[in-house]
């Protein structure tokens, strides 16, 4: 640790966010070792093999264009349940209240969580609400934990990853991110730009069942975005990830933005985009899987992997060049998720 104290940088998803992680925080709870860590646990118990996550909510405005920090935090809890296979079950929440919050706006988000909930067929089974003084926090925060039910079959981890697999993407990146700071800074667009909040397990069952054990690993690019998310892929797999430019499928709107506020979409938060990397062979049918679903109908190969530089990520450029994909260092927009 470089510092003394909690800068906004570590909760980035980023450097500083790995170094608190693997300095203080996972050493300090329960030594889980670096090829281990995933969007969820995964616990071989008696009985079913089941998954487990948790998050939590602090994304500012809460309401932004394309939903709002309750549907947010059902669908980011789903979607941390369907990256390593896992069918999600059931989910608990906890609210921490500002003193002045509007009751209809409350109401509002609570809504938004049952639909969400009711639509992924996912049941809200326990939770916690607390209400703390004005200025004690910004509103609303959200807290989740989800479990979720898994094959006995399924290997699905950022560990997985093999020198010949093709990377993959849903659908375009960034939109999250910069509709969110849209809102937050009241920018006037000449186009809109919606959040791809959405829970995402009924395209990665689609996928696993067309797939079975060529699908490698599944990771949701969220805080740090495409680049730091295929940066800790890299490590944990020891392999090294060579993107090219050209495949990336971004927004033409999310693109002007990013070049107009000097931002990289590839470091950018989404929240209804997930990586696939899957064998060599299966990339056709991976793709038209994808496709195939609403959620996918923009998917595309992004990259492949090979064992060249194990833990590093270069870009081919449109230029034809190679460049450097490093973690995002300090906090590029805080508050996005």
């Amino acid at each position: 640790m470089n510092s003394d104290l909690i800068l906004l940088g570590h909760g980035s998803g980023g450097t500083l966010s790995h170094q608190l992680l693997d300095e203080l925080i996972v050493p300090t709870l329960s030594g889980i070792s670096p090829g281990a860590q995933n969007d969820s646990a995964v616990l071989d118990l008696p009985g079913p093999r089941l998954a487990y996550t948790t998050d939590s909510y602090v994304v500012d405005p809460i309401f932004f264009p394309g939903g709002n920090i309750g549907d947010l935090a059902i669908h980011g809890t789903i979607n941390d349940l369907a990256m390593v296979g896992a069918r999600p079950l059931a989910i608990s929440v906890g609210l921490i209240i500002e003193e002045g919050l509007a009751i209809n706006d409350l109401k509002t988000i609570l809504l938004s969580m049952r639909h969400a909930a009711d639509r992924a067929g996912v049941a809200i089974v326990t939770g916690d609400t607390k209400v703390v003084p004005r200025g004690k926090a910004d509103q609303l925060f959200i807290n989740t934990s989800g479990i979720g039910s898994l094959d006995p079959s399924v290997r699905i981890s950022g560990s997985a990853a093999c020198a010949g697999d093709k990377v993959l993407i849903n659908g375009t990146i960034g939109d999250h991110g910069m509709a969110v700071l849209s809102r937050r800074e009241g920018l006037e667009l000449a186009t809109s730009i919606c959040s791809d909040s959405a829970p995402l397990y009924d395209l990665v069952a689609a996928l696993l069942a067309e797939l079975g054990s060529d699908l490698h690993v599944l990771r949701d690019p969220t805080r740090g975005g495409v680049a730091t998310t295929l940066k800790e892929i890299a490590r944990q797999s020891a392999i090294e990830v060579t993107l090219d430019e050209a495949s990336l499928p971004i927004d033409p709107a999310v693109a002007g933005v990013c070049s107009l506020l000097g931002f990289d979409p590839l470091y950018v938060a989404n929240e209804g985009k997930f990586l696939a990397i899957v064998a060599p062979e299966a990339t056709d049918r991976a793709l038209a899987a994808l496709r195939s679903h609403p959620l996918g109908r923009k998917a595309a190969v992004i990259g492949e992997v090979s064992e060249a530089n194990p833990g590093k990520v270069r870009m081919r450029t449109s230029i034809g060049g190679l460049r450097a994909i490093e973690m995002l260092s300090g906090e590029q927009l805080p508050r996005i998720c």
